[in-house]
């Protein structure tokens, strides 16, 4: 049995290191998995007790020589800050559009009190005036760091800290990791208690929040697509072409089919209308009023499968690289190929198909028109599934690249006497958004299905956590027992709940947030998942969900950045 001793022990080995991730990880995920508070309403760690898992393996002694660990972890750090920026990165921009913008100040709002809390904390409890800032006091702030990171469940800010303590202190860096252990249970369980007790603060009635949804819905119903069959019976548009009604009118609709003296044909742009036409519309639900104001009645009498003109109607997937970005009234659907295209379906959204309507790939339209025609369409579109499901890792790998050399360049800042760097994590969590967002202008195609994305970044947070834990496992009991593991604990609960109440309640009594948008925020501004679950449960709505993606591209960013850079700039290596 001496080769399994040896499998276990030689910690230099191969073999060794695969037995230790791979035991690690997969304790840690099914623990992880285990929910406190019972299976309906309870709450998990979820991913994050593979951190745990690596604390207890490495105080054992069943670890890995320290320069593999380093690699692994650096490795797992930049594939997940890369995968979670190319998740990101489409919706970045389009986060402070429609009321986003006083949703993503509140976030910020959070997060900046997160950041004063950590730093007041440190200079109440931890900083000894009596020492210069270098040496033991800044030690003592990049733990607090680390405290923050747990406090609002932000795994990749701890990465980024991590890897600014190494950057400055070398390899007397603190193990902020124990710092973030100490922190993050209550951290999880912190935020859905503020966001509970924001609610009896400000007497909130969440039948009242829920309702009032669902009042707004109705009063400004979004752009989803709305058809309907009309009769052109107003004067002033016969003899008009539809390019002029729709000039005329002012609003966007699609005429995908059209009945003239008992005939069938797909409209364009310069199909004239005649007295008593039929046309087959689609719009915008909110309108849908106004045009059939504007161009005549509903008529539901009229059978358009049964006419003479054999028309189909399919979904068509965006698979072709240089159809992306391109709006669609640059592609000229009805005039070049004799089509309409009605609806798009992107992701869960079904949206109308605008002429200003950017084409993202994997975007799914709905084309209308003669068979051959849309066959034509298809082909252009690429409609490919197999072109998706086989990942561009040359894309990926490219943006890796690029974004470690971004993260390597120094930024002079006035009065920080060593140039600031965003590092393993900051620089690929950039680019990565970079060409989430426009990688289609420079011809960049990253794109990853969304469990493909999903499998990256929880190997690389695994990886990265096991290595993490690993790492602070010889230190942790004595850092909690006989150090300041307690005193982390509660500075993190008031780091997570303080913040919190304030912004929340301001939000709430001042701002008039409705509620049910709020604990979404709340989740969104702390990245946490479990208190996402939590919102959409109590809200009964997709309201939690609103707010939480309107606000979750800035707030990680930030999250990101600012535990990074409180560091860089504050910690002075002695």
């Amino acid at each position: 049995m001496n080769w399994l001793q040896k499998l276990f022990t030689e910690t230099d080995g191969i073999g060794h290191i695969v037995l230790l991730y791979a035991l690690v990880i997969a304790v840690g995920v099914f623990l992880g998995r285990l929910k406190i508070g019972g299976k309906k309403n309870g709450i998990s760690l979820g991913v994050t007790f593979v951190l745990f898992a690596g604390i207890v393996a490495g105080h054992f002694g069943f670890t890995g020589t320290v320069s593999t660990l380093t690699f692994i972890q650096d490795f797992g750090l930049i594939l997940f800050v890369y995968c979670i920026g190319l998740q990101v990165g489409p919706g970045f921009v389009s986060s402070f559009k429609e009321g986003g913008v006083k949703m993503n100040l509140i976030a910020m709002g959070i997060i900046l009190l997160n950041v004063i809390c950590c730093i007041s904390l440190f200079f109440l409890v931890f900083y000894k005036p009596e020492l210069p800032m270098a040496g033991e006091n800044s030690k003592n702030l990049a733990m607090m760091v680390g405290v923050l990171c747990g406090a609002i469940t932000n795994t990749p800010g701890l990465g980024a800290a991590n890897e600014a303590c190494s950057s400055i202190f070398g390899e007397g860096a603190p193990v902020i990791a124990n710092g973030y252990a100490c922190a993050y249970p209550l951290g999880v369980v912190g935020i859905i208690t503020a966001t509970i007790v924001i609610r009896f603060l400000t007497g909130t009635q969440l039948k009242k929040e829920q309702e009032a949804i669902e009042n707004e819905k109705a009063a400004n119903p979004h752009a989803t697509p709305h058809r309907m069959t009309l009769t052109a019976n107003n004067p002033a548009l016969i003899g008009k072409s539809i390019l002029q009604v729709r000039q005329f009118l002012g609003r966007d609709f699609v005429c995908s089919r059209i009945l003239q003296e008992g005939h069938m044909s797909i409209p364009n742009r310069n199909t004239i209308l005649g007295r008593e036409d039929k046309m087959y519309i689609t719009c915008a639900q909110d309108d849908a009023e106004a045009i059939i104001a504007f161009i005549g009645p509903e008529d539901n009498t009229v059978e358009w499968e049964e006419q003479d003109m054999p028309v189909v109607s399919k979904h068509i997937l965006v698979t072709q690289p240089s159809i992306v970005g391109k709006t669609l009234g640059e592609l000229h659907f009805s005039s070049v190929y004799g089509v309409n295209v009605t609806r798009v379906r992107r992701g869960d959204m079904n949206l109308f198909a605008e002429s200003n309507l950017r084409l993202m790939l994997s975007d799914r339209l709905v084309v209308v028109g003669p068979e051959d025609a849309v066959e034509r369409v298809a082909l252009k579109m690429g409609n490919s599934m197999k072109k998706l499901d086989h990942p561009n890792l040359a894309g990926i790998f490219i943006g890796v690249f690029v974004g470690i050399i971004f993260g390597a360049i120094p930024i002079a800042l006035p009065g920080v006497p060593t140039p600031v760097k965003l590092g393993l994590a900051g620089g690929p969590l950039c680019v990565a958004i970079a060409i989430g967002a426009y990688g289609y202008k420079f011809k960049i195609n990253a794109y990853t299905t969304t469990s493909a994305n999903l499998m990256l970044r929880e190997i690389g947070l695994a990886l990265f956590l096991a290595s993490v834990g690993i790492k602070a496992g010889a230190n942790f009991l004595d850092t909690v027992m006989n150090g300041d593991g307690l005193t982390y604990v509660w500075c993190g609960f008031i780091i997570t709940v303080l913040p919190i109440l304030i912004m929340g309640i301001i939000a709430k009594k001042f701002l008039g947030l409705n509620y049910c948008t709020l604990m979404g925020l709340i989740a969104g501004s702390t990245t946490d998942p479990p208190a996402l679950a939590f919102a959409n449960q109590t809200a009964a709505n997709e309201a939690p969900a609103i707010g939480y993606s309107t606000v979750y591209p800035l707030s990680m960013f930030l999250r990101i950045l600012t535990a990074q850079l409180i560091i860089l700039l504050l910690c002075v290596a002695g």
